[in-house]
């Protein structure tokens, strides 16, 4: 019977780690507050501004890679997703997430209350190491949301 709850739980997680992601996050950071302002995740979408954009999980970030992209420490969850946001979308005080630049990719990094993303512009899957995301001309922006 313990090793079944086991097995269940194993399988369980990946779920439960998507699920931290889901609901209302408010704007932290200073550049989330002026250009985003709170967002909304569900299931298949993610709502900016009153706008909603479908969005489709591709994996998880292992733990060097959440580790390079938002400077964090062990015990959070991150996942990549792939998304579609047109270079002149505009939101929160006429600003727009990547300048000229559509959005591709979304990565987010779940630790407690506190939710970090950080959007690409490349069509290509960002790279995850310090190196990387240090040399990145596709890294549009790192945001800040609490609970």
């Amino acid at each position: 019977m313990r090793s079944l709850l086991v097995s269940a739980l194993l399988l369980a997680s990946p779920l439960l780690l998507a699920a931290q992601e889901k609901g209302a996050w408010t704007a932290e950071s200073s550049n989330a507050k002026a250009i985003t302002g709170d967002v909304i995740f569900s299931e298949n979408k993610i709502g900016i501004a009153l706008v909603n954009f479908p969005i489709a999980q591709i994996r998880e970030l292992k733990p060097e890679e959440a580790s390079a992209a938002f400077d964090a420490e062990a015990g959070g969850a991150g996942h990549l997703y792939r998304l579609g946001i047109a270079a002149n979308q505009r939101f929160l005080h006429k600003n727009t997430l990547c300048g000229s630049e559509e959005v591709e990719w979304m990565a987010t990094y779940v630790q407690g209350r506190k939710l970090r993303l950080a959007f690409f512009s490349n069509p290509k899957p960002p790279v995850f190491t310090f190196e990387a995301l240090n040399n990145s001309p596709d890294l549009c922006g790192s945001f800040t949301y609490g609970r």
